[in-house]
């Protein structure tokens, strides 16, 4: 009866491409191709925004987070990154949206000059392709446990690549409407599958099975530690949770292009600003599922460890139950589901490392305009390399190991900081110009390399002590003091500089100008 869940499966792949592809259109330009001309519906770009960052990270590391302890600690996180959306959505999308630009760094340029806006794009799309490449990886272990159960021993690297190609081809000719639209669908499919095994669980455990989860701690929702070495290794003590949350949320949603392309899609600002603080409502909503899934996979495996199940690693637990634990055609569905979050978030990184690449990077080499054809025509090859070497990276990993979740916030770390701390340094000190910003984005790369590698905690937990690294939040805070602290210092030793012509415009426009096209004679 396996068959059946093999063709549920097939039949997504097959469906979910033609109905991006079919919601795409024809593309005639770039920037039809990286922003939808401005002309998409709010709440579409808020599912693309949840699954974007939802990815395989969320579906297999918050159950077995929840299971072994994290409890709904993944719930007060989220409660941090719906504060960090809301000063996102007052502070820089009106930057984005006035300025009418395609791409985040564009405002860098405006404010400090081509240097940087390059400078943090290659920072962008080197940070994009390592996470991706873990979150990629991730994706295969759900598939990895299917094919199994027919025998086909298929290798990490054989599914990685599969899931590659089926991913691009709709991301190629599609561009940002195709990635949205079919964002939006395997958002609603994946957070239906925790729905349903939910449903499914609640019935196996019945009341009493809530009530022992209870007990045991799996329903707690605030880290109530206060003791300082916890407070800055926890990714879940409650001051980590929401401050440093909240500053985490700004650098991925006000500083990443990932996420910033999304919102420039939106028609005015207004709905840019409702889709970016509906998609913290959401992730809300999502974090509390995946957590509740694994709270009941607590009581019905009552309490048993992952060795004692047979599971090699955390992330191996809701995807075991899909296989065992659901009826056929529904654990076909739940799969889908999964590989709905792989592909949603993998074309959403394709899109929008081939956008910074062509609008930040390659477009500063051109001293005139190059067309729209040959601009668009160099997206989509930009997009088959960045699928490429993705698919490179991910395939470089060999095993599943440690929580993918939290690997993913901690790659995150090394730039975050500077690349937050760029649009800070810009929006609140006036003085400092295109070297102190480049001096500051650069200082605090090798400062939180080493914090990230090499600093650690000494945390005492049951009479042993543990050396361990800062939690994940902190390191984006920390990284934004670095780099507001070397540029203010730089800027005091030269005089201002002069005001560039590049301020946000008082009115609104449904759709700003073509800044893809257009080149900033003050950075060159």
């Amino acid at each position: 009866m396996r068959q059946l869940d093999l063709v549920v499966i097939v039949v997504y792949l097959i469906g979910i491409a033609w109905i991006g592809l079919r919601k795409a259109g024809r593309q005639k330009s770039s920037k039809d191709y990286f922003v939808g001309e401005g002309h998409m519906p709010w709440w579409t770009v808020s599912f693309s925004v949840v699954a974007t960052e939802t990815s395989v990270l969320t579906v297999i590391s918050v159950p077995g987070g929840a299971y072994s302890g994290q409890a709904f600690g993944n719930v007060e996180l989220a409660l941090g990154y719906v504060v960090g959306r809301v000063v996102v959505a007052t502070v820089l999308i009106p930057l984005y949206k006035r300025g009418g630009f395609v791409s985040a760094y564009q405002y860098l340029g405006d404010r400090f000059g081509l240097k940087l806006q390059g400078l943090a794009s290659v920072t962008f799309v080197f940070t994009r392709l390592l996470a991706e490449g873990v979150r990629l990886f991730a994706s295969a272990i759900p598939i990895k446990l299917l094919l199994d159960e027919f025998g086909v021993h298929a290798s990490y690297r054989v599914i990685i690549i599969v899931l590659t190609l089926i991913t691009v081809v709709y991301t190629y000719l599609g561009g940002i409407k195709a990635v949205i639209w079919t964002d939006a669908i395997q958002m609603v499919l994946y957070l239906g599958g925790a729905v349903l095994a939910v449903a499914v669980l609640s019935a196996h455990v019945g009341g009493d099975g809530y009530a022992r989860a209870l007990d045991a701690g799996r329903f707690t929702l605030f880290d109530t530690d206060f003791d300082p070495a916890h407070i800055l290794t926890s990714p879940f003590a409650l001051p980590t949770a929401i401050v440093g949350g909240a500053i985490f949320a700004m650098a991925s949603h006000g500083s990443d292009q990932l996420i910033v392309q999304r919102v420039l899609a939106t028609r005015t600002l207004r709905e840019g600003q409702k889709a970016m603080i509906a998609s913290g409502v959401f992730v809300t909503i999502q974090f509390a599922a995946f957590s509740l899934v694994g709270a009941l996979l607590w009581s019905y495996n009552q309490g048993k460890s992952f060795s004692e199940l047979g599971l090699s690693s955390s992330d191996n637990l809701y995807p075991d139950f899909i296989l065992h634990g659901l009826p056929v055609v529904v654990s076909g569905l739940l799969v889908a589901g999964i590989l709905g979050a792989a592909m949603g978030s993998l074309s959403s990184a394709l899109n929008s490392m081939s956008n910074s690449t062509v609008a930040d990077i390659i477009h500063s080499f051109f001293r005139t305009t190059p067309s729209e054809e040959f601009l668009l025509r160099l997206a989509r090859w930009t997009t088959l390399v960045w699928a490429t070497l993705m698919a490179v990276f991910a395939c470089a990993f060999s095993e599943s190991t440690g929580n993918v979740y939290l690997t993913g916030l901690t790659i995150a770390g090394y730039t975050y900081g500077a690349l937050l701390g760029a649009f800070l340094l810009g929006r609140l000190v006036s003085r400092a110009n295109e070297t102190d910003s480049i001096v500051a984005f650069l200082v605090t790369l090798g400062v939180m390399t080493y914090i990230v590698r090499a600093v650690k905690i000494d945390v005492t937990s049951g009479g042993t002590t543990v050396p361990q690294a800062i939690a994940a939040q902190w390191l984006v805070p920390i990284g934004v003091l670095i780099t507001l602290v070397v540029g203010g210092v730089l800027s005091l030793f030269h005089r201002a500089p002069e005001p560039r012509d590049a301020a946000p415009r008082d009115e609104e426009p449904t759709v700003g100008p073509d800044r893809l096209s257009a080149s900033s004679a003050d950075g060159k």
